[in-house]
């Protein structure tokens, strides 16, 4: 893992579309159905839109049935951090970029029996990079 990035709201908002903006970094989340990577099948790797660090691998990539990007595992161990999320009258686990805090979505354990886990990431959190 990369040094972490720490950077002001003032800095990430002049950086990041607003859209990426308001989902990475003030917690918010798209429709179902309406990113641009939920239905994609395309072999490669999936970025922090914020600040590039490798999260998740089309490999790992499924068709939930959810609307969104779902992945049963992250690109690697110190890719992602989890936290406990208690907002909007739930008790969920937030998935966050763990270079740079960005937040991408939220882990719950009804995935693949391979590791049973749904990682239920925002489009706009991710970048693509296709695989040559």
């Amino acid at each position: 893992m990369k040094e972490k990035i720490k950077k002001s709201d003032e800095q990430w908002r002049a950086e990041l579309d607003p859209e990426v903006y308001r989902v990475t970094r003030e917690r918010g989340t798209e429709l179902a159905f309406t990113g641009r990577y939920w239905a994609s099948k395309e072999s490669g790797t999936y970025l922090c839109a914020a600040c590039g660090e490798e999260l998740f691998k089309s490999g790992d990539k499924y068709d939930s049935g959810s609307g969104w990007p779902s992945f049963s595992a992250p690109a690697g161990h110190a890719a992602i951090e989890e936290k406990l999320d208690k907002s909007h009258g739930m008790i969920r686990t937030e998935v966050a970029c763990g270079r740079c805090d960005s937040h991408l979505g939220h882990v719950f354990s009804d995935g693949p029996p391979e590791t049973g886990l749904r990682y239920c990431i925002n489009s706009a959190a991710l970048d693509f990079q296709e695989r040559e």
